[in-house]
């Protein structure tokens, strides 16, 4: 009638023999009972029956119907079923009514050729369909295999968790929390406490994590921080594909670089193998090797190549010096040269502010090997009441300050003085030198044409002088006064009394005064498109002009 199993000792209805020998350790729940008789299970039974438990096979059964006729003993090769389960263990007690089982010793169960669940110990309730497996859990699920030591299995919803610690590795991952669990079915796992995701490459660690074992993408639900030997992130929500490597993370997250970058952002999206990260909304790009900060609403940084870029309301922000330099553009940009040192590059429309220097321009650089920076299509600088403009202007840093400029095409030079007089100077080539942020001395060559408003020993101006020669060398004082104007060879001019002087001798042919596009304050580098626009297409026009004429 069992297949394999065989009766230890039949029940006698006579005095003491109808007591048999019980080979397990009694569970607390039994309760004193009168005899009764056990009904064996039918081999030919259907065995699908919805949580059913049959017992398949043990080498021994026994009962004390003295004690309880709730249950059996049984003892080696103990072999249950319930539907598509099977349930091995050394010995048991089976309670048929309730279809509940105690499992003890080498505890094996046993669901295909997908899933396997091993353990010293094993409590089946039938009224619940829960499974608790305690000491050296183990179940494997084809790739992935759980470890703990205690193991509520949810037989009905095919769902284990353990609640004292425990790791689940699959072929990509090592995942360890408190609290876990696991559903083979749909392998969708959850963490709690203390979580860490580890491979080769990098640690993840956080307090509530969602995995799955077949994509392996991990959805993070809280504060979360990953270490790898490239860099840290950090982050409350978002995905990471384990696998693949990429991940799109929310909420303001942060990545660090290994050179000391950081990027942020209200959404970014991070590739490992490439080391490519976007960040979307509100982006922050932090150099602190080289104390500057890019920000905008669109950021990328390729980590292997050290390139970043914003766009979208640029904005770059150097503040290696007390005085903070505030530079905008269409896009801003930075690199590594061939010797790794650092290039900042602004493309179209780019304006910058600091306290004693602004200006305007199409496009710049900044280089960390020379310090220059450079200024191309018709830039145009001012400190205090100077402006100088010209088609480049190249200005060496020194600590963030200027020590000398260079116009090598074309330059000029305004001074407002009073209301509409200016003090003017153009030349072919200028070179410029500065002292403690005033400029000390002017070099010009080529085309040399100087209009100056000489000032009278009682601080008026009453007449104004036009030179031209083909070299000229201006040396000043402190506080921007004129010390000597040297002016050579062949140098032809005119004094003129302003009394007598008409509008067009106020000024030089070249004369422009762009005070309207000039920044007025850290914010105010933003804006003005039109504006610039204007400035860039008089460029045009001027260069096509000179073209022309050659």
């Amino acid at each position: 009638m069992f297949g394999e199993t065989a009766w230890a000792q039949k029940p006698d209805k006579q005095s003491d023999k109808n007591k048999t020998t019980i080979t397990a350790k009694r569970p607390a729940r039994i309760d004193n009972r009168k005899n009764s008789k056990l009904t064996p299970q039918i081999p030919s039974a259907n065995r699908y029956q919805k949580n059913k438990i049959f017992l398949e096979n043990a080498d021994v059964l026994s009962a004390d119907y003295n004690i309880s006729k709730d249950y059996q003993v049984l003892t080696g090769n103990v072999k249950f079923r319930k539907e598509g389960m099977f349930m091995y263990c050394d010995s048991a007690y089976f309670y048929e009514n309730t279809n509940s089982l105690d499992a003890f010793g080498n505890v094996k169960m046993e669901q295909g050729d997908t899933l396997f669940v091993y353990a010293d110990v094993l409590y089946y309730s039938g009224l619940d369909e829960m499974a608790q497996l305690r000491y050296n859990v183990r179940l494997i699920n084809k790739d992935v295999t759980l470890y703990t030591d205690s193991l509520d299995y949810d037989m009905a919803n095919n769902l284990g968790y353990y609640f004292e610690g425990g790791k689940i590795i699959d072929s990509q991952n090592e995942l360890s929390s408190v609290f876990g669990q696991y559903e083979p079915d749909t392998k969708h796992a959850e963490f709690l406490y203390d979580v860490e995701l580890r491979n080769e490459k990098y640690v993840m660690r956080t307090d509530t994590l969602h995995y799955n074992t077949a994509t392996h993408i991990a959805d993070i639900v809280g504060k979360t921080v990953i270490e790898s030997d490239s860099n840290i992130i950090h982050t409350t929500k978002g995905w990471y594909n384990t696998e693949k490597e990429n991940s799109a993370l929310y909420e303001r997250s942060l990545i660090i670089t290994k050179d000391n970058q950081t990027v942020v952002g209200d959404t970014l999206y991070y590739d490992r193998n490439s080391g490519i990260g976007e960040a979307f909304s509100n982006v922050i790009l932090t150099d602190t090797a080289n104390s500057s900060i890019l920000d905008g609403d669109y950021g990328y940084h390729n980590e292997q190549t050290g390139e970043s870029f914003v766009t979208k309301r640029a904005r770059a922000r150097e503040f290696s010096q007390g005085d903070t330099l505030y530079l905008h553009a269409d896009t801003l940009r930075t690199c590594l040269d061939s010797d790794s040192l650092r290039l900042l590059m602004a493309h179209h429309r780019v304006r910058f502010y600091r306290s004693d220097l602004q200006g305007v321009c199409d496009s710049m650089s900044i280089s960390e090997r020379d310090t220059i920076l450079n200024m191309y299509s018709h830039p145009v600088v001012w400190s205090g009441e100077r402006q100088v403009s010209g088609n480049e202007i190249n200005v060496h840093m020194n600590d963030s300050t200027a020590d000398w400029a260079t116009l090598p095409d074309f330059g000029f030079v305004a001074e407002r003085i009073e209301d509409v007089y200016f003090n003017q100077l153009t030349g072919k080539e200028m070179k410029a030198f500065f002292e403690e942020k005033e400029l000390r001395k002017l070099d010009v060559k080529g085309n040399v044409k100087v209009l100056t408003y000489p000032m009278e020993n009682d601080s008026t101006y009453n007449k104004l002088i036009k030179a031209e020669g083909s070299f000229l060398i201006v040396t000043l004082k402190p506080k921007q006064e004129i010390d000597k104007m040297i002016l050579w060879p062949d140098v032809v001019g005119k004094a003129m009394p302003l009394y007598l002087a008409r509008k067009k001798d106020l000024t030089l042919d070249e004369f422009k005064w762009y005070e309207d596009l000039r920044p007025t304050c850290p914010d105010d580098i933003f804006g003005k498109d039109e504006e610039m626009n204007a400035l860039m297409n008089e460029e045009v026009k001027s260069a096509r002009r000179k073209k022309k004429s050659n």
